[in-house]
């Protein structure tokens, strides 16, 4: 198996690429998709987190209230450090069983784990790559207003309240520079899946 961790800051253009290399025949794992079943109604993390935050953050059929818990956490970083020390341990748990399916049910899979906060959740599978799609911070507040409806002020304060840009780039062993044409991140998706095809072909 081979596994590729790919990150990149909002807006910059991950889910065109994590989009093309599932076309080439990739497993797809999404974190932000993880995250939302290990808090899904009866699990022990959503448990967790009406213990924590009060049984207010659920809604009356026991699903987990987002915009309420989102008012709690959001400007409170110790709150924000509690809900993601429930939530961070449960995804990566979540993950590596995914992966590990993967790997079972096909050995020289290729598992693309797509992971927004691989650098600020300390996400540490042993990924044969990572991947850092990278646009600069105009281009990132640009999309966030013409394809996500953002006024320019709340755009930049999504991407301010993420991490920094160069940490993200100093994990990178790839980086896809996603500022230019579709075309032109796709072709750079294309030779990433060529070089990974290679790698695999040489064990």
């Amino acid at each position: 198996m081979y596994l590729i961790g790919l990150t990149g800051g909002i807006a910059s253009g991950k889910s065109t690429v994590a989009r093309r290399l599932y076309e080439h025949g990739a497993v797809h794992l999404d974190a932000d998709q993880l995250a939302r079943k290990v808090v899904e109604p009866g699990t022990p993390a959503l448990a967790a987190i009406a213990e924590t935050f009060g049984p207010e953050v659920l809604r009356t059929d026991g699903s987990l209230d987002r915009e309420r818990l989102g008012g709690i956490v959001f400007g409170d970083d110790a709150a924000r450090a509690k809900l993601n020390a429930i939530v961070h341990p449960a995804v990566r748990e979540l993950s590596g069983r995914l992966i590990a399916k993967a790997e079972a049910e096909n050995p020289d899979a290729v598992v693309v784990y797509d992971v927004p906060l691989l650098v600020e959740a300390n996400v540490d599978h042993p990924f044969d790559l990572v991947v850092v799609t990278d646009a600069p911070k105009r281009t990132q507040v640009k999309r966030l207003v013409e394809q996500r409806g953002l006024d320019p002020l709340q755009a930049e304060a999504r991407v301010d309240a993420q991490i920094d840009r160069e940490a993200r780039l100093k994990v990178a062993d790839v980086v896809i520079d996603t500022d230019g044409s579709l075309g032109h991140t796709m072709s750079q998706a294309d030779a990433l899946w060529s070089r990974v095809a290679s790698e695999l072909a040489a064990r």
